[in-house]
């Protein structure tokens, strides 16, 4: 039920600023929390109604709603799917929702969610065919943005090695646009056990380097690519090393047709991820995330 306020009603009551609740929600803005709360953040409508909508097992997602008034009207879909989905729903001001969340401009809405990381051997288990690894990946947003690129694409899983950023980092969840209640992804994963295990599943290692001895393009020619496959992308600043490199079965670089230096590391995972894609499909090798 919508919360809509007029004059034959009484203006909802706000949770106050003092609140625990309000506080433990400020908290989760900082790594060391979350890790031990195991609760993060998602903040927005897009990311709101897919917590709302999603489950581990028979758990859901999402723990608790802070909305102010003008968004409980607005999204107020969003509210009744975060109610029916057991999550408590607290009205707060603006200043407190600005209290709470990382954003400059928020949408008001902000979600705690449990976290929903998948152990390792699950993704193994189900013998996926096209995943994404991201080896050493510092930043936030590009995390986020692999994430919703391997998503669009239709991998089955995403691997984040221990050396990469926490997949619950506020800057991360909003760029993957609500991509983290999409797909498995396994984080805290050396690399070198990452490779190993997917290897031992019949999944083809290709590492994505601007140095790489291989092309793209004449990777797609030799119609190599339409077996499973897991993409291994690096550092932004300094791509992967050799040690790294000389795990993976090829390094394969994206080709530069015009006068760019080069791809930063969101497109370049895209190109790949996509031309797997294509060929996976073309070998009708490649299942949709669509298909139960």
């Amino acid at each position: 039920m919508s919360p809509k306020v007029n004059q034959n009603m009484p203006t909802p009551e706000l949770i106050s600023p003092r609140s625990a609740r309000v506080a433990a929600a400020r908290r989760l803005g900082r790594r060391n929390f979350r890790g031990k709360d195991r609760l993060f953040l998602a903040e927005g409508p897009q990311a709101v109604r897919e917590a709302a909508g999603h489950r581990v097992g028979d758990v859901p997602t999402l723990v608790e709603l802070f909305a102010t008034l003008d968004a409980a009207e607005r999204y107020a879909d969003i509210v009744g799917e975060a109610r029916a989905a057991g999550a408590r729903i607290h009205l707060a001001s603006e200043d407190v929702i600005a209290d709470i969340s990382t954003t400059v401009t928020p949408q008001g809405l902000v979600g705690v969610c449990r976290f929903l990381d998948t152990p390792f051997e699950d993704i193994l288990a189900a013998r996926p065919r096209l995943v994404a690894v991201l080896a050493n990946v510092r930043d936030p947003g590009n995390a986020g943005t692999v994430l919703r690129c391997a998503d669009a694409a239709g991998a089955e899983a995403v691997v984040l090695t221990d050396a990469s950023v926490d997949l619950y980092n506020p800057k991360a969840v909003r760029a993957s646009v609500g991509s983290h209640f999409h797909l498995p992804v396994a984080v805290g994963v050396p690399v070198e056990r990452a490779v190993a295990g997917l290897k031992e599943t019949g999944v083809r290692i290709l590492a994505a380097d601007g140095a790489g001895t291989d092309d793209l393009d004449d990777e797609l020619d030799k119609g190599t690519m339409g077996g499973p496959t897991a993409w291994v992308f690096g550092n932004e600043a300094w791509g992967l090393p050799e040690e790294t490199r000389a795990l993976a079965d090829a390094v394969v670089r994206v080709p530069i047709h015009g006068k760019a230096e080069s791809l930063n590391l969101a497109t370049a995972a895209a190109v790949c991820l996509y031309a797997s894609a294509r060929a996976q499909r073309a070998s009708g090798g490649c299942r949709s995330v669509t298909e139960s």
